[in-house]
C-alpha cells in the first residue's frame, strides 16, 4: 500500500545512486567494466558519470525483482503520480509491460477482446500463453486509409458473442492519436465481469496534460502499459506498468519476473524516477507547450496545402471518440507521395528524422524536447518537398488496414509444422509468422491468419516504397512461412 507521506519532490533511486557514487565503493561484483575502468572506450563514449552508476543490484540500491526499499518507494511515487493503485518499473520497454498485462489476466484457451490494429507485443503475448484473440475490426477513415478506434457498439457485440472472454484491451491512443470511448468500454467490460487493459504506449501525457483524452487510470481501467520513454522523457526502453484497484500486485510481480531481466539497468530505473518527478512537478505546463507546438504545426502545414495534418475535426463520438492534440500526423497522398517516401526525403534531403512513414501518412513526434526553430524547419521542408517532388497520385495505395481472416490461434500457428513458400505462392495459405512495417509495429499478418491477394499486394507495395518490413524468418521477405 502507498504511504500517506509521499513527496513528489523525491527521486529515491536517483538519490540512492548519488549516495553510492559518493561512497567510492570498491567493486568485486558485476558488471565487469568496474565503473568504466575496464572499458575506457565505452567510458569515453558514454561519460564517466554515466558508466559509474551502471551497477548491479545490492542492498543499498534494492532489487527490481523483489523491491523492498528505494525501488519500492520509487514505484509507490509513480503510482501516486499516475493515480494508480500500484506501479512497476519496466526495463524491457512497453513491450514487456504489454505482455505482462496480457499474461496476468489470460491463460491458454482464454479469450481476450482487442482491436486488430494492436502492437505486435500484444499478439506476441498470445503466442506465449495460448490465449485466443477476439478481434474487433476497426473502422477505416476512407480518405486517410488509417484504422480508427473501437466503437462501443462493436465491443458490445463482441462481448455478447464471447461472454466468457477474460478481458478487453484498448489502444489509448493509437499511433495516429485516435482514442476510443475508454470510460464506456471500461464500464461495459466490468459489467460483464471482464478486465479492461490499456496499451498507453503513446499516452503518458494524458496523465499530466490539460484538455487531453482520459487516461486509463482515470477511466477506471484495471491495467495500463505506459511508455515513459516516448512522451515522458525517460531513457529508451524504460516504461511503467500501472494497476488499478482489485488487481493483485504480488501476482503481477510474479508474471513480470517470468520474462523481465534479473539484472535491471539502474540507468533506466533512475531515468524513470527522475522523469516521474519532472512530470509530477511540471507536467501540466510541459504538455500545454507541446500541444501548442503541435497545434501550430498543423495549422501551418495545412496552410501550405497538399499535405493534410489531421486533428480534432475527425472526432465523431464513435470510432474517433477523442484525438490526442500532441500528435502531428500528416497525410501525404495528395502530393503524390507515399508516407515512407516523405519520411526518406525529410531524412536524406533535409536531415530531419521523423518517427515513421507508412504508405499514406507520416508522424512527426512532438515532445517536451522540441523547440519552435526545429518545428519551423520541418514545416519549411514539407513545403519544399511539395514544390520539388509533387506528382500525380495515380497508382498509390491508400488502405493501411486490411481486415484479417483468423483461422487458428497465434500460438497454435506459430508452433505448427510449417513450410517456406515464395510470396506469390502463399495466397490462401495460413501464415505462421508475423509481417509488419516497423514502426508502427502493427502486423499486416499475424500467425494464424489467411494470406490474401490484397495482403500480398500490400507487402510488395510496402517493400517497393521502402518501408522497413520486419517479422518473417526470411529477412528479404521473398518467402513466408505457412502451415504445412
Amino acid at each position: 500500500m502507498k504511504s500517506e507521506s509521499l513527496s513528489q519532490n523525491r527521486a529515491p533511486v536517483y538519490e540512492a545512486l548519488e549516495e553510492f557514487r559518493s561512497a567510492r565503493v570498491v567493486p568485486f561484483d558485476v558488471p565487469g567494466h568496474k565503473h568504466g575502468r575496464g572499458n575506457p572506450e565505452l567510458c569515453n563514449f558514454l561519460g564517466k558519470q554515466c558508466v559509474e552508476i551502471d551497477v548491479n543490484s545490492m542492498k543499498p540500491l534494492d532489487n527490481l525483482c523483489h523491491p523492498v526499499s528505494v525501488i519500492k518507494e520509487a514505484e509507490e511515487l509513480a503510482a501516486d503520480a499516475f493515480g494508480a493503485a500500484n506501479a512497476f518499473f519496466m526495463v524491457g520497454g512497453t513491450t514487456s509491460a504489454v505482455q505482462s498485462m496480457v499474461l496476468s489476466v489470460t491463460k491458454r484457451g482464454d479469450e481476450i477482446i482487442l482491436p486488430r490494429n494492436v502492437h505486435r507485443s500484444v499478439i506476441n503475448a498470445l503466442v506465449l500463453n495460448g490465449a485466443i484473440p477476439v478481434y474487433v475490426n476497426p473502422d477505416v477513415e476512407p480518405n486517410l486509409g488509417i484504422s480508427l478506434g473501437m466503437k462501443l457498439s462493436d465491443v458490445e457485440r463482441a462481448i455478447a458473442e464471447h461472454p466468457n472472454a477474460k478481458a478487453v484491451l484498448v489502444n489509448n491512443p493509437t499511433y495516429y492519436g485516435i482514442c476510443s470511448d475508454l470510460r464506456s468500454i471500461v464500464k461495459l467490460a466490468h459489467a460483464h465481469g471482464m478486465y479492461c487493459l490499456a496499451d498507453e504506449a503513446h499516452g503518458t501525457h494524458f496523465y499530466f496534460g490539460e484538455d487531453m483524452p482520459v487516461s486509463a487510470m482515470a477511466a477506471g481501467a484495471d491495467m495500463a502499459a505506459v511508455s515513459m520513454h516516448k512522451s515522458g522523457g525517460s531513457l529508451t526502453q524504460s516504461s511503467l506498468l500501472l494497476l488499478g484497484k482489485g488487481i493483485d500486485p504480488g501476482y503481477v510481480r510474479q508474471i513480470i519476473n517470468l520474462t523481465q531481466t534479473t539484472s535491471g539497468s539502474y540507468l533506466l530505473m533512475a531515468s524513470l524516477d527522475i522523469s516521474r518527478r519532472n512530470l509530477a512537478l511540471r507536467g501540466r505546463q510541459v504538455f500545454a507547450h507541446v500541444a501548442d507546438l503541435a497545434r501550430y504545426a498543423r495549422e501551418e502545414i495545412n496552410f501550405v496545402g497538399g499535405f493534410y495534418a489531421f486533428g480534432e475535426e475527425l472526432v465523431n463520438g464513435g470510432s474517433v471518440f477523442a484525438f490526442d492534440t500532441t500528435k502531428l500526423s500528416v497525410h501525404t497522398l495528395d502530393v503524390g507521395l507515399a508516407g515512407i517516401e516523405v519520411y526518406d526525403l525529410l531524412r536524406d534531403e533535409y536531415d530531419i528524422q521523423i518517427e515513421f512513414g507508412d504508405i499514406g501518412n507520416i508522424l512527426a513526434y512532438i515532445s517536451m524536447g522540441d523547440r519552435m526553430p526545429e518545428l519551423e524547419r520541418l514545416i519549411s521542408a514539407l513545403s519544399e518537398i511539395r514544390r520539388r517532388f509533387q506528382r500525380d497520385k495515380v497508382g498509390l495505395l491508400s488502405q493501411e488496414y486490411i481486415e484479417p481472416k483468423v483461422m487458428m490461434s497465434p500460438q497454435e500457428a506459430f508452433y505448427a509444422n510449417k513450410i517456406s513458400l515464395p510470396l506469390a505462392e502463399t495466397e490462401g495459405r495460413i501464415c505462421s509468422e508475423f509481417v509488419m512495417c516497423y514502426p508502427p509495429g502493427i502486423p499486416v499478418l499475424a500467425p494464424g491468419e489467411v494470406i490474401t491477394a490484397d495482403i500480398i499486394k500490400y507487402i510488395r507495395y510496402a517493400k517497393e516504397k521502402g518501408c522497413s518490413m520486419t517479422g518473417p524468418q526470411d529477412e528479404a521477405i521473398e518467402n513466408l512461412n505457412v502451415i504445412a
